[in-house]
C-alpha cells in the first residue's frame, strides 16, 4: 500500500493505492470520510492528523511517498481538525523547473458554452524552462504557464474540465464561478505575472418575433436549425434538453437543434404536453458577401513563398493548401498598408468580426481563417510571438440533407449518359466523396472481391468499400465505350476529372426530376449511409465503408431515419398488468 499527498476537487486529501482487496477496502471505510474516485482511479482519505493516524493504526506496513512541491512546511492547518505533524508522506521537497515535453493529450477542446479557445502564437520550444508563473486570463479561459511541478499540477487538475495544450504548453482552466479568484489565491505567494484580456462581447443576435407565456415559438432558419423560444418553464426546458443534439444559447436566449422533421414533430409533442400554442416561422438565411476578388484590389499581395512551402513540407493535402492560401491572401489584404509580420492582436480580432458581421461568413469558415492565420504566426515565422486570445464560434450542428431511394432512382433514371449515370451510380453506391471519386485510378476496382479501394482520402487515410453488381455492371459497359486509361474517370485530353463536371451533371438531374431539396454530390454519400442504416446494416461497418475515425460521426445518421420505430414495441406492452 502506497500514499500521497494529492488536491482533488479544490480539497487536499491523502490518495491510498494498493491492488484490489475487498478486506482492504473495508478495513479502509472505517476512516471517516473515505472516499473513490473514479477520476484518479483510486481510494482518498481526509487530510487529517486524526485520519493519517488511525491509517497507520490499520495498515502498519503503509509506504510513504514524497511528493515535490515547493516549500518545506512544518505543519498544515485543515479547518475544524488539528494541526498535522508533517509525516514522511506529506513532506515537500524543492525541484527544478522544467517543462512537459510530450503529452497524448489533445489541445482541442470546448467549454461548457462550446466556445473553443485558440492561441494565435509560436509554441514556446520543448527546451524552454518555465522560471516564472504566467497567468493570462481571458472572458472564458485561464492560461497557466508555469515550472512543472507535481503539487501544483495536481491542484490544477482538480478544476473541472482542465486541459493542458501541449502547442502552447499551458493549463487552460475555464473561467467560471471562482475559479479566477482561487486561482490568484493559490498562486500570489509567488508572484505570478497576471494579464487580463476582456473583450466586449459581440451583439447577441435576438429574434424579431414575439411570443406570450402560452406560446412556444419556432423559427426554421433555412431547414438547416431550429431555433425555440418559450417563457422559462423548467419542465419544457428538461423535455427539450432531452433531445439528442440540442444545446442552449445564452446569448439569444433560446434552444437549437439541427432541422429535421422527427425534431419538428418531437418539439409539437412537447409543446402539446404542456399545453402551448405553437408559433412557426420560416426564415432564409443571410446571404454570404463573397469576399473581394483580387483584380479588385490594387497592389494585390500573394500568399508568402514561405507560408506555402511550410504547407508542402509538412504535407497538406492540396484542398487544405489552397483553402490556406486563399484565406490567409484575404486577411493579408485587408490591411494592405501594413506588413504581415505588424500585424497587431486588435487587427486580427477586427478582421474576424469584419467576417462575421459583414461578410456573414459561416462558423466552419470562420475556423478555417483562424487556422489559416495561426499556421502563419506558429508554424511559418518560428519565432517567440505574444499570444493572442482567439474566441472561436461555437459550432453549428446540422443534419445532413437526405434523398429517399424512390428519388435516388428518379435521378439515376433523368441521367441519360452513359459516363454520367456511372459517375453518379459509384458515389451512391460505395458512398463516395466527391474527390475520392476523382481520384479512382482503374486497378482500384477489385471486381473479385466486389471491393473499391480508397487510398490516401480525407486525413490522408486508406480504407475499402462497396462495389455493388449493377455498379460493376455499368462500369464495364463505361469502359468499353470509353476505354479510359489510368483515372477511371477522364476529362476530353485524358487529365483527372473535374469536380465541377460532377456538380453540374447532378444539378441537371435533379431539376430534370423537379426535386427542391438542397442537393450537393455529398447528399447522396449522406444517402448511401441513411440507406444502409435503414435496412439494418451495423452502423460500425457503415463507419468503416465511410471512413470515420470517430464513431460519433457516423451516428448522426440515427437523427435522420425514423424508419421501423413503428415496428419497436415498448417493454411496458409485454407485461401482464392488472
Amino acid at each position: 500500500m502506497k500514499t500521497s499527498k494529492i488536491t482533488h476537487r479544490n480539497e487536499i486529501r491523502i490518495r491510498v493505492d494498493f491492488p484490489y482487496n475487498s478486506e482492504m477496502v473495508s478495513r479502509l471505510r472505517q476512516i471517516p470520510d473515505t472516499r473513490w474516485s473514479n477520476t484518479i482511479k483510486a481510494w482518498h482519505i481526509p487530510y487529517t492528523k486524526e485520519a493519517f493516524e488511525q491509517l497507520k493504526k490499520l495498515f502498519p506496513d503503509v509506504e510513504y511517498v514524497v511528493l515535490p512541491s515547493l516549500q518545506p512546511i512544518a505543519t498544515i492547518e485543515v479547518k475544524n481538525s488539528s494541526p498535522i505533524p508533517t509525516p514522511p508522506l506529506l513532506e515537500k521537497v524543492n525541484m527544478s523547473p522544467e517543462v512537459k515535453t510530450s503529452s497524448n493529450s489533445s489541445a482541442s477542446h470546448t467549454n461548457e458554452e462550446g466556445v473553443t479557445p485558440t492561441h494565435i502564437a509560436t509554441p514556446t520550444s520543448p527546451q524552454t524552462k518555465y522560471n516564472e508563473i504566467t497567468i493570462d486570463i481571458t472572458d472564458k479561459q485561464i492560461y497557466i504557464k508555469m515550472p512543472k511541478n507535481e503539487a501544483d499540477i495536481q491542484y490544477l487538475r482538480s478544476y473541472k474540465y482542465v486541459q493542458w495544450d501541449i502547442r502552447n504548453f499551458c493549463w487552460i482552466i475555464p473561467n467560471h464561478y471562482k475559479n479566477k479568484d482561487n486561482i490568484k489565491a493559490y498562486f500570489e505567494p509567488r508572484n505570478p505575472k497576471i494579464t487580463e484580456h476582456y473583450h466586449q462581447k459581440e451583439i447577441a443576435v435576438t429574434t424579431e418575433h414575439t411570443f406570450t407565456k402560452n406560446e412556444l415559438l419556432v423559427v426554421n432558419n433555412s431547414n438547416r436549425v431550429l431555433k425555440i423560444y418559450f417563457s422559462y418553464n423548467k419542465e419544457v426546458s428538461f423535455a427539450i434538453k432531452k433531445m439528442p443534439l440540442s444545446n442552449w444559447y445564452p446569448d439569444e436566449s433560446c434552444w437549437k437543434l439541427p432541422y429535421s422533421e422527427k425534431f419538428l414533430s418531437e418539439i409539437k409533442e412537447i409543446a402539446h404536453t404542456y399545453s402551448l400554442d405553437i408559433i412557426y416561422f420560416q426564415e432564409n438565411k443571410s446571404k454570404v458577401k463573397p469576399r473581394t476578388s483580387r483584380h479588385d484590389i490594387e497592389n494585390f499581395r500573394d500568399c508568402p513563398a514561405e507560408y506555402i512551402a511550410k504547407l508542402k513540407e509538412l504535407r497538406y493535402s492540396k484542398n487544405t493548401l489552397d483553402t490556406y492560401k486563399h484565406m490567409f491572401e484575404e486577411f493579408i489584404n485587408h490591411f494592405p498598408e501594413t506588413e504581415i509580420v505588424d500585424i497587431t492582436d486588435d487587427m486580427i480580432i477586427d478582421f474576424l468580426r469584419y467576417l462575421v458581421n459583414e461578410r456573414n461568413i459561416s462558423g466552419s469558415y470562420q475556423n478555417q481563417s483562424i487556422n489559416s492565420i495561426k499556421f502563419f504566426y506558429e508554424r511559418v515565422l518560428g519565432g517567440q510571438r505574444k499570444i493572442y486570445t482567439i474566441d472561436r464560434p461555437r459550432k453549428e450542428k446540422f443534419l445532413p440533407e437526405v434523398l429517399s431511394e424512390e428519388e435516388i432512382i428518379k435521378i439515376l433514371n433523368a441521367t441519360e449518359n452513359l459516363k454520367h449515370k456511372a459517375i453518379l451510380m459509384t458515389i451512391y453506391s460505395a458512398g463516395l466523396r466527391i474527390s475520392e471519386l476523382t481520384n479512382l485510378k482503374i486497378k482500384d476496382i477489385d471486381s473479385k472481391r466486389m471491393q473499391i479501394r480508397v487510398e490516401q482520402a480525407k486525413g490522408k487515410k486508406d480504407r475499402y468499400t462497396l462495389l455493388g453488381e449493377k455498379t460493376l455492371e455499368i462500369l464495364r459497359k463505361y469502359f468499353l465505350e470509353y476505354k479510359p486509361k489510368d483515372w477511371i474517370f477522364e476529362g476530353r485530353e485524358g487529365e483527372q476529372y473535374s469536380t465541377s463536371s460532377i456538380q453540374a451533371i447532378l444539378k441537371i438531374s435533379v431539376d430534370k426530376v423537379g426535386i427542391k431539396k438542397r442537393i450537393t454530390v455529398h447528399t447522396l454519400r449522406h444517402s448511401f449511409a441513411t440507406h444502409l442504416l435503414e435496412a439494418g446494416t451495423d452502423i460500425r461497418y457503415i463507419q468503416s465503408l465511410l471512413g470515420h475515425s470517430s464513431g460519433k460521426t457516423t451516428e448522426i445518421y440515427t437523427h435522420i431515419t425514423t424508419k421501423g420505430f413503428d415496428q419497436i414495441k415498448s417493454p411496458l406492452d409485454k407485461l401482464t398488468i392488472n
